[in-house]
């Protein structure tokens, strides 16, 4: 089996080629009826394949979250797959939000799934939650950097009930999400150009300067269009970390469907935003 470039360097020129931007595919039902389709598994795939044939080709990554996939079944999953493939035969790179977090040989079992190359499903990174402690995730860091994939570990999440969690202070007197940072950080250690183990940190959140987001790993951001926050506000949220910032649009491109061409303008603007935000900063 062919090993990939690791996800990291892939993920680095990627965006210096298409920008730094992540469009999500994400098939709420109240997108389904707003582009016109019914809430099945037909609708299902029409929407999926409009946003990549859209965008596939020009954004650095598409975001495919899989509950929207999974709740019409195994024909939801299969249309996920098909997305995945064709997303990726287009040039994006594909991370699967799945959030997956569980231990042992469960989480091997979805790091298979996501993480093995020629899996049905693979993805070239998975959003994973790290709550059962760091060290449960090994299985799917192991099976990463063996395949060449990466992944993006829930640490500064913009839900307001993150908090309780994430805030909270350990033995060490350090904060939970800071600690998942360091853990990334020892990942990413040493890796040229940017390492493959990346953080869920959202761009809604304001002034971030008390955590060290310099990970030498790629920062997921969710939250820019229809959450409220703007490219003009990543400098200031990421500070020195904002060149490694993947932002995450959904709703704010996924709106204009679906018109091709009207998704695709929407996507274009938003990666210039963000591509001059980045580079002003």
């Amino acid at each position: 089996m062919t090993v990939l470039e690791p996800f990291g360097a892939r993920l680095r020129r990627a965006m210096d080629e298409r920008g730094p931007l992540c469009v999500g595919i994400d098939p709420h039902a109240s997108l389904l009826a707003q582009w016109g389709l019914n809430d099945d598994v037909a609708g299902l795939e029409r929407f999926s394949r409009t946003v990549v044939e859209a965008v596939a080709d020009r954004v650095a990554v598409l975001k495919p979250q899989s509950a929207f996939f999974e709740r019409f079944g195994s024909g939801g999953v299969a249309v996920l797959e098909k997305s995945v493939e064709e997303a990726r035969a287009a040039g994006a790179l594909v991370v699967m939000d799945a959030k997956r977090g569980d231990i042992g040989s469960t989480m091997a079992a979805y790091a298979e799934a996501f993480l093995r190359k020629g899996a049905p499903l693979f993805s070239d990174a998975l959003t994973v939650s790290p709550y059962l402690g760091y060290g449960s995730l090994k299985p799917a860091v192991d099976m990463a950097r063996e395949s060449g994939a990466g992944l993006f570990v829930l640490a500064l999440t913009s839900n307001p009930e993150g908090g309780e969690v994430q805030h909270a202070v350990g033995a060490d007197g350090r904060g939970v999400a800071a600690t998942m940072l360091a853990r990334l950080a020892a990942e990413n250690a040493g890796e040229e150009p940017l390492g493959s183990f990346g953080a869920v940190v959202g761009a809604t959140l304001g002034d971030l300067s008390s955590y060290d987001l310099n990970i030498n790993g790629p920062l997921l951001a969710p939250g820019i269009g229809a959450q409220g926050a703007t490219p003009a506000d990543l400098p200031r949220v990421f500070g020195a970390a904002v060149r490694n910032v993947v932002p995450n649009v959904s709703r704010g491109v996924l709106r204009h469907g679906p018109d091709v061409v009207a998704l695709r303008t929407a996507a274009d603007r938003f990666a210039e935003e963000v591509r001059t935000a980045v580079t002003a900063s």
